[in-house]
């Protein structure tokens, strides 16, 4: 049986490029809007919470029921971009306005290869769009990346397989993206 991924719409320009590069790689994938209801999601493997529109200052009811599905599913989660500031949010962070905002090519450093950056080098340049970032971790959450400009690019979860990116792993100009992706699907399948 194939695994089921399904994708988290919050209106982002790359919300089909995240389905496209889960169903290119053998996945059940479906993108569905994020105020369905937790109920509808009991047939998922695991869940992307797609990179969107909402600013998470000043929009966060925008976001609908994702700040259920992380407290209440039991499944991996990868959070993109307003995904992984959520994350932040929800377990204890905090996430706002970034002192400068990224755009492009970013150089982004790996400080822990776990499991989402297994085989994936120190250094890797990634595409990045976003004016709010994560400004802090609470006592569940991991810093796994940085980049000049943002100290926490990657983050994850001390108890759960849940993962945020602040860059976007679903388009080409991320190096290693389709990895960070297969390394995700595998998370799903332990």
């Amino acid at each position: 049986m194939r695994m089921k991924i399904y994708v988290v719409d919050n209106g982002g320009q790359w919300t089909h490029r995240e389905w496209r590069v889960l169903r290119d790689l053998d996945i059940d994938s479906h993108i569905i809007p994020n105020d369905t209801p937790l109920e509808k999601l009991h047939d998922a493997d695991a869940l992307v919470l797609s990179g969107g529109a909402p600013s998470i200052a000043y929009e966060k009811y925008k976001l609908g029921e994702q700040p259920r599905y992380l407290r209440e599913l039991h499944i991996p989660i990868l959070g993109i971009c307003v995904g992984a500031q959520l994350i932040a949010e929800i377990f204890g962070g905090g996430s706002g306005p970034a002192k400068v905002p990224e755009y492009g090519k970013t150089e982004v450093w790996i400080d822990n290869s776990d499991d989402i950056f297994k085989g994936v080098p120190e250094k890797i340049i990634v595409w990045e769009s976003h004016n709010d970032e994560i400004k802090s971790l609470g006592d569940l959450l991991l810093p796994l990346a940085h980049s000049q400009n943002c100290k926490y690019q990657a983050i994850m979860h001390k108890n759960k397989a849940i993962y945020g990116v602040q860059f976007h792993p679903e388009v080409e100009h991320t190096q290693y993206g389709e990895k960070i992706f297969m390394n995700f699907i595998e998370i799903a399948r332990k």
